[in-house]
């Protein structure tokens, strides 16, 4: 499983404990918790998509 996925995962298992309550702390902790997730999955992206690029461009460079 990859970083990114398990991020994903948290965030959707977040989203669906906010739907199953019914207290209003528990929901935003929860949507919270959601969008923190989220935000590390994004971050994630960027990461992998800076490296991709920087790979490739080390490979146009060296080659």
């Amino acid at each position: 499983m990859s970083t990114l996925s398990f991020y994903l995962e948290r965030a959707a298992e977040c989203r669906r404990d906010a739907e199953a309550t019914t207290l209003d702390n528990v929901r935003n902790r929860s949507l919270s918790a959601a969008e923190a997730w989220e935000q590390m999955a994004d971050r994630a992206r960027r990461t992998q998509s800076y490296r991709t690029a920087h790979e490739a461009e080390k490979a146009e460079t060296s080659g």
